[in-house]
């Protein structure tokens, strides 16, 4: 048993008394998108969850032919579609399927758990040959278009059904965030089988509520700052603040979406000016850093909504920040902090099968005592 599962599996049996009597909604997606000054774009995004999705780095080339997945849940008896962009990123579930990527146009986007609100598309039988399944949402996204508006366009072509997924004993109950070498960002969501696409400007996604709740909620923290706050004058006499950060003193600090969604749009506002992709990387990494969640932070029950339905807890099972411009996808995993790197130039873009990729390899620490 690796150390991971041994830390769950010490946790849901630790917990268990606390689990039978409290509910959770917790699921800890956090995405961003920050601009430098020659334009170019930087994506930032973690990944949490309970049930371990065994994701693998994915290189999907070109000309290749994908089977939709139909209302029935089987393979071929949906839309079949040809890639016509390569694109790489992180699956899950050994699927074939992206839950996080980015294409050789520099359009790139996530998949962010949605439970209790994501209501996919009715498809009839008729239809059943023009729809995917939800899993298949952001493959489809990136092997298809360019950009956003090609996004937009193209996306009410087809219909997104109710296809069970094993893993999660129904739907898989996602929103995606996209996002365009560009800058341009979208949020799309099915709810109440109908398909919303709506404009984005933070860049910002976390889950639920849905997007239009939560850049609605960015009005109630306005007077957020990252600059010094002046003193409180009463009387004539000055009341200054203790301490650096007392103008965040009102936002909020648990891991919720909301309160994620709150301080991820105040970081990305206020993080500091840099020349290029290159130099917004690390950036990005920095800023995940603040929604790395710890272990144990975040409990969850078996067969509740939160973090795939299995009892323990969420951690952050990797993070990764994407040039959008130049191709590159960064990645660091729960059990290894090291950065690593794809180049999209670098890999092969023609290739006949769709290529896996480890991303387990060993951390190690450099010994500075000799």
């Amino acid at each position: 048993m690796s150390k991971l599962k041994f830390l769950r599996a010490v946790c849901a049996a630790s917990v268990s008394a606390l689990m039978a009597f409290t509910a959770t909604s917790a699921n800890a997606c956090t995405s961003f998108l920050l601009k430098a000054e020659n334009g170019e774009f930087v994506y930032g995004r973690t990944m949490e969850f309970a049930l371990p999705l065994h994701s693998k780095l994915m290189v999907m080339p070109r000309n290749f032919t994908i089977q939709g997945v139909g209302p029935d849940g089987k393979d071929g008896s949906g839309l079949a579609f040809k890639t016509k962009y390569a694109a790489t990123g992180m699956n899950g579930l050994d699927l074939p399927y992206f839950v996080d990527g980015m294409n050789e146009k520099g359009l790139n986007g996530g998949l962010l758990f949605f439970p209790q609100i994501a209501e996919f598309q009715d498809v009839s039988a008729a239809d059943a040959a023009n729809s995917i399944a939800s899993y298949q949402l952001l493959t489809y996204i990136l092997t298809q278009f360019a950009t956003v508006d090609e996004v937009k366009a193209g996306l009410s072509k087809i219909k997104v059904n109710r296809a069970p997924l094993a893993a999660f004993n129904g739907t898989l109950p996602i929103h995606v965030t996209v996002h365009d070498a560009s800058g341009n960002s979208v949020a799309i969501e099915y709810v109440g089988g109908e398909l919303n696409m709506i404009d984005n400007p933070t860049g910002v996604m976390t889950n639920a509520p849905g997007m239009q709740w939560h850049l609605d909620s960015l009005s109630m923290f306005a007077t957020s700052t990252a600059a010094p706050v002046p003193p409180l004058v009463f009387n004539g006499k000055s009341f200054p603040q203790w301490s650096t950060g007392g103008g965040q003193v009102a936002q909020p600090g648990d891991y919720s979406s909301q309160s994620r969604f709150i301080r991820a749009a105040f970081l990305v506002n206020t993080a500091p000016k840099f020349k290029d992709a290159s130099e917004g990387m690390p950036i990005a990494f920095h800023l995940l850093n603040q929604f790395d969640i710890p272990p144990g932070a975040i409990q969850t029950l078996a067969g509740g909504a939160a973090g795939g339905g299995v009892a323990g807890y969420e951690i952050t099972e990797w993070a990764v920040s994407a040039d959008l411009k130049n191709g590159i996808y960064q990645f660091r995993t729960y059990d290894n902090p090291a950065i690593r790197q794809v180049s999209l130039k670098d890999l092969d873009l023609d290739a006949k099968e769709i290529r896996y990729i480890s991303i387990d390899q060993p951390a190690a620490a450099t010994d500075l005592s000799k």
